[in-house]
């Protein structure tokens, strides 16, 4: 896989995935506003799916456990501009204006189809990624402030998403697995989305499943393997990642020491 960053700063880039696709479980420690060049993206969460391509927008919250698929499209890459919205930014961002000093909402992901002000924002960066004298603070900020500004004129309820700065709190951790288990993360992200240590979560999880977290997580992931081939009649290639596994042999192998056939021989 060839993947390509160019950073006019930390906080913005642009992405470039050549290859036929791209799969990465994520949780970004910052908001992510993207807008796509050329290509796709399939971000699935453990309720709903999205599916964004050429010209759209999208903002993903912080600490959001998603899958995230790139596809190149229609002969090219999976090309896209990003900004890095940190809490250290924002704060600076919240501390000039007034707000509305909201409850925080669930995080949700924000989807702007083809915003003409928002686009114009982000497209205007797309020169300065081939100058080679660089992108000053200065200017880097003027766009952020720029974009955060268009964000909530569009939406007024993104405040309680962007300017919540809390940490996650200790949340039942018996409904927070069970929605989340095909999702690929350290156990140590899993602890902290949950409001613990690692310590905590390991003897958290034991108490409460009766086992460990790696094996709870491969039943749970093949089960709902099992139930998407013979139900939903969905082919194995289109299973595996959605699930959790990385790579379809060890699916398949895993799948088929757990219930003695492998996946093709339920087509």
């Amino acid at each position: 896989m060839e993947h390509i960053s160019k950073y006019l700063t930390p906080e913005i880039k642009l992405s470039c995935y050549e290859d036929k696709f791209f799969k990465s479980d994520v949780m970004f420690d910052d908001h992510m506003l993207v807008w796509f060049i050329s290509g796709e993206t399939k971000i699935i969460q453990y309720d709903i799916s999205f599916l964004f391509k050429q010209g759209d927008i999208f903002l993903i919250p912080r600490n959001q456990l998603a899958t995230i698929i790139n596809y190149p499209s229609n002969g090219q890459p999976h090309k896209t501009v990003v900004m890095h919205l940190t809490v250290e930014r924002l704060k600076g961002f919240y501390k000039k204006i007034e707000y509305n000093k909201n409850p925080a909402t669930e995080n949700k992901i924000y989807s702007f189809k083809n915003h003409p002000l928002l686009e114009s924002c982000l497209a205007s960066l797309v020169p300065y990624f081939d100058l080679k004298d660089g992108f000053s603070e200065e200017l880097a900020s003027l766009k952020i402030t720029e974009a955060l500004n268009i964000l909530r004129e569009i939406d007024k309820d993104v405040d309680n998403v962007l300017a919540n700065f809390d940490e996650p709190g200790k949340i039942d951790l018996i409904s927070f697995m069970e929605r989340n288990f095909m999702f690929n993360m350290p156990l140590e992200k899993l602890g902290y989305l949950t409001g613990r240590s690692l310590s905590t979560f390991n003897r958290d999880f034991k108490k409460f499943f009766k086992t460990t977290p790696q094996k709870w997580l491969t039943q749970k992931r093949l089960e709902l393997a099992y139930y998407q081939l013979t139900e939903k009649k969905k082919k194995p290639i289109d299973v595996y990642l959605e699930v959790g596994f990385e790579n379809l042999s060890h699916f398949s192998y895993a799948f088929k020491k757990q219930y003695g056939i492998s996946p093709k021989q339920l087509l």
